[in-house]
């Protein structure tokens, strides 16, 4: 049964507010916390750069394979089922730096961070969305998801904010109530999801069944252990114009969103000596202008081309056809901008930071963000809106689609 208000799904929004809070809270703390591990006492560190940038590189690389799985297994067990797996996965890595934050304690968060990581950081933000999407009336579609990516800016808001006033003790210990308590408010209150689509064409999957193999494997409704072959996710994401853009852009975003974590925060604290409280501020700054965009203008959407002019490159990934694996594979595209951008970045910020730079710019690395997000203008600029949506169909051999 359809919820026919955006109250219906507070439960979700609390779940959300909670879980992003918890992931959010961390971020301006653990630069400080790495360097002073594995270089104490001092601004600048080769180590930590690249074990982030490795790290930076393996979430990458995981959530894109996990992403496409997670949303294909929520569109067959249900989107609470799997919203679980993200949100209780990330009170592990907030626990263990709960109780130390040693050398020995920042490499087993390292580690644990790097396996949890996966599907934690944006398995939530996928799934949460997936559900709003799954579970109101197609008229309040819109702002549903809008309301979900608002609360998740600004639950990221306030808890970069408690990063500013709090010890980094405290911190951590924080995080980690905080994800327990999502856990278990959210297996409490959100209502269970069937893993059945209904006959409502925006709610059926992308990639249906009509009695065929796909790829000489069998229907996805038959075995969860089934993953969607590569070549039918290709199909998939050449099925529509919008959707092909869509990817693009969701790539280059990812790309210049990459650049500007690790790097971007290695460089501050090497070249300007930041430390915990300069990084919440800005972060502030950003989440501040996120949170407004998405949650006041995306929730009040009164045409489709509104989300898309509010918040120009990664709305567009978020407001992609709500079916789960569509938007597990978007979701995994720029998670696949991720994975290159630390390979790219990381050396490049090591060097311009070292006395080797071939030239003097320290912050070159940032232009290279700059020129990818400029660069992903050109495709936003050419989707067309309010064209006819169509069904794709997987065959042995091909794809078609269905109008």
């Amino acid at each position: 049964m359809k919820m026919d208000k955006l109250s219906d799904l507070k439960h979700l929004f609390v779940t959300v507010f909670l879980a992003n809070f918890a992931l959010n809270v961390i971020p301006p703390a653990i630069t400080d916390i790495t360097v002073g591990a594995l270089c104490p006492s001092q601004d600048e560190c080769s180590l930590a750069i690249y074990l982030s940038g490795f790290q930076q590189a393996i979430l990458g690389l995981g959530s894109m394979m996990m992403l496409p799985l997670l949303g294909h297994l929520s569109d067959i067990y249900g989107r609470k089922a799997l919203l679980t797996v993200p949100v209780a996965a990330s009170i592990i890595p907030s626990v263990i730096l709960a109780i130390g934050r040693s050398t020995n304690y920042f490499y087993v968060y390292y580690a644990v961070k790097t396996f949890t990581g996966m599907v934690s950081d944006s398995g939530i933000e996928c799934l949460s969305i997936a559900y709003a999407a799954a579970n109101i009336s197609e008229e309040k579609r819109v702002s549903a998801i809008g309301f979900v990516a608002g609360i998740g800016s600004a639950a990221s808001l306030l808890g970069t904010m408690a990063a500013r006033f709090l010890s980094t003790a405290q911190i951590f210990l924080i995080a980690a109530i905080s994800s327990m308590v999502a856990t278990i408010y959210m297996r409490i209150f959100v209502k269970e999801t069937s893993g059945r689509i209904d006959s409502e064409p925006l709610n059926q999957p992308i990639l249906v069944d009509n009695g065929e193999e796909c790829s000489q494997s069998k229907s996805v409704s038959q075995s969860f252990k089934e993953v969607l072959p590569l070549k039918d996710i290709f199909c998939l994401l050449k099925s529509s114009v919008t959707l092909s853009l869509a990817t693009v852009i969701a790539f280059l975003n990812g790309l210049g969103e990459g650049g500007q974590q690790t790097p971007y925060l290695y460089f501050l604290k090497a070249r300007l000596q930041y430390n915990k409280d300069n990084f919440a501020v800005l972060m502030l700054i950003g989440y501040t202008g996120a949170a407004i965009g998405q949650m006041l203008i995306v929730s009040i959407a009164w045409a489709v081309w509104v989300p898309y002019v509010a918040n120009l490159l990664p709305i567009i990934a978020f407001l992609t056809r709500p079916a789960g694996i569509a938007q597990g594979c978007i979701a995994g595209i720029s998670s696949f901008g991720n994975i290159l951008s630390p390979l790219i970045y990381t050396p490049l910020t090591d060097l311009f930071l070292s006395e080797k730079a071939p030239f003097n710019y320290p912050g070159f690395n940032l232009f290279c963000v700059g020129l990818a997000w400029l660069i992903a203008l050109i495709p936003s600029m050419m989707i067309q809106f309010g064209t006819k949506n169509s069904r794709l169909k997987i065959r042995d051999g091909g794809c078609t689609l269905d109008a």
